[in-house]
């Protein structure tokens, strides 16, 4: 009933730029706050960087001043600009949504901690 789709990964050199995409599918009403992750072959997944529904932002030490992170609540979509990419930042990026309102049946149902399906960011030397 209610899904995430990112878009948006790919292979790009050191110093690059990407800009993912998440949208929230179905009969949304409301979505809270809107953060992307990331996780690296071997690694723990780790928060990049979340936004609230008054897109106040909130960013990873490791990210900050080269990923801004951006909402369209009219269209329920979290954006995730990066630049001056580096290796390091390899990983598979994953949408969060971490409660949103729908419509199930004609009645407001919640959905808490929705995820996507990862996209893959790979960033060469």
């Amino acid at each position: 009933q209610v899904q995430l789709v990112e878009s948006g990964g790919g292979l790009v050199q050191a110093g690059g730029s990407l800009r993912l995409s998440c949208a929230a599918s179905g009969r949304i009403f409301s979505i809270n706050a809107m953060g992307w992750y990331r996780q690296a072959p071997g690694k723990q997944r780790e928060l990049v960087a979340t936004i609230t529904g008054g897109h106040n932002p909130d960013y990873a030490d490791s990210v900050k001043g080269r990923f801004t992170i951006s909402r369209d609540n009219a269209n329920h979509a979290v954006y995730l600009h990066m630049n001056s990419l580096k290796p390091e930042d390899t990983a598979v990026y994953y949408c969060n949504v971490d409660h949103l309102l729908y419509y199930k049946d004609s009645k407001l149902d919640h959905k808490y901690d929705a995820w996507g399906q990862g996209t893959q960011v790979t960033v060469s030397s």
